[in-house]
């Protein structure tokens, strides 16, 4: 007896042990979830602010149900205008928009179709009906199916396009009769265009989210990391800053941006005007220059990955004859990208940024001609300058791919109307920068980015 008491003891101790472990991890993973919570907020309160909103909107259709006069008016098919705001009610303005727009015409047309497809459907018997309804429902699923794999059209419609098959199987066959087909796609109808009434207007009118002013920061900023990283690449300490994760982590978020723009811009060209962003601004044009951007983190990439992995040697003559134009070329382009960023946040003309581009450009061809002159090979090993010589002529491509952003934003800029900014005075002669003499080459492209 005392044997089987002591064996419930036990059996007790550890129950409660794995129930007191159990406890433990489970107020651990809601403090880790907690503090998640906090760090997903604080890192953008507009998606707090997001969630109230969309509750805000279900309560307000949820009253279809709760106030007799509109129960008995829409019934049961109020569940629509609740499954529309739950699927249409998006993060920003334009992707609401977007959405509420393809829903609601694409169920007015396709619930038309579906209600014509039925009556004439009906009258081929009660033999012949459902042949004629599924000959209906497939010629259409396979047309707009068909239709959804077109680019420019799956960029705007796709969800239009999903939602028209749907509601036109669910209307096409349909067993009740043809004036209650009506009835029932009056009342679809209705309950869908009174939830995506409801979700525009608490989108705009409670701290709106514009696609197109995120789309027009991100462009800013990704500009403005290239910049930081061509003006930091000048400096003495870029050796160790090339191998630190956060200071290549600025360029490399530039390479991974490119879908977010692209689904930036699908919902900011729904949007109305506002703000600076008056009627028809030109939105296509920031994912040109997104492309570019994404060149030159590409270019600047090869440029890291080159330093990275080389362990170049060359001698006094080559070091000081390169590196001055090396640092030259990446500090310019800098300055261009920051005169750009600049021209972009506050809407103005980027004038101040063709200088430092064409001194950019001038830097290049010196170190063009350089390269192809004949006693820069002389007297030289020449598997130890082909690694040197890929490196200029790498940041070479950086220089032209600055360029190309620099016009691209003067585009932007005459298509938008930007106004003038204001001349600043500043020396048109290219600033000189001393070579870093008695360093290896190693340090000649590092410390010209």
């Amino acid at each position: 007896m005392e044997m089987g008491s002591d064996e419930k003891v036990g059996l007790m101790r550890k129950g409660f042990e794995w129930v007191k472990k159990w406890v433990k991890g489970l107020v651990a993973k809601l403090v880790e979830v907690r503090s998640k919570a906090i760090a997903l907020g604080k890192d953008d309160p507009r998606r707090v602010i997001h969630s109230l909103k969309l509750g805000l909107a279900l309560t307000i259709v949820s009253i279809l149900y709760y106030y007799n006069p509109l129960y008995a008016n829409f019934g049961v098919s109020a569940m629509w205008a609740v499954m529309t705001v739950v699927v249409v009610f998006e993060f920003s303005v334009g992707a609401t928009l977007r959405k509420g727009l393809n829903r609601t015409f694409a169920t007015l047309f396709a619930g038309a179709l579906g209600a014509g497809a039925h009556y004439l459907a009906a009258l081929s018997g009660h033999v012949g009906q459902p042949i004629i309804t599924s000959i209906f429902v497939f010629l259409l699923a396979c047309i707009l199916t068909f239709m959804r794999f077109v680019p420019s059209i799956k960029a705007k419609y796709d969800y239009g396009m999903m939602i028209g098959i749907l509601t036109f199987a669910l209307v096409s066959i349909s067993g009740i009769q043809d004036d209650e087909v009506v009835l029932l796609f009056e009342k679809r109808i209705s309950t869908i265009f009174l939830g995506v009434c409801v979700c525009v207007l608490i989108s705009i009118s409670i701290s709106p989210v514009w696609a197109g002013q995120d789309l027009h920061n991100r462009i800013a900023l990704n500009i403005e990391n290239l910049a930081i990283f061509l003006e930091g690449y000048g400096s003495v300490e870029c050796l160790k800053s090339l191998q630190d994760e956060q200071f290549t982590q600025e360029y490399k978020s530039i390479l991974k941006s490119s879908g977010i723009e692209e689904t930036l811009y699908n919902s900011a060209r729904w949007e109305p005007g506002h703000g600076c962003f008056q009627f028809r601004h030109p939105w296509n044009q920031y994912l040109k220059i997104g492309a570019l951007t994404s060149q030159c983190a590409f270019r600047i990439d090869a440029l890291c990955r080159n330093l990275s992995s080389s362990n170049i040697q060359v001698s006094q003559k080559i070091q000081t004859e390169i590196q001055e134009t090396c640092m030259e070329m990446s500090m310019e382009s800098g300055k261009a990208l920051r005169q750009l960023v600049s021209s972009i946040r506050e809407l103005t003309q980027p004038t101040q940024a063709q200088i430092y581009t064409q001194n950019s450009k001038s830097a290049a061809k010196r170190l063009k001609t350089s390269l192809r002159s004949s006693h820069f090979w002389e007297d030289c090993d020449f598997l130890t300058l082909v690694p040197a010589a890929t490196v200029g002529l790498l940041l070479i491509d950086v220089v032209e791919c600055t360029e190309k952003i620099s016009e691209a934003v003067q585009e932007l800029a005459s298509l938008a109307h930007f106004k003038s900014g204001k001349a600043e005075p500043m020396q048109i002669e290219k600033e000189k920068v001393q070579p870093n003499i008695g360093v290896s080459f190693v340090t000649i492209p590092i410390s010209s980015v």
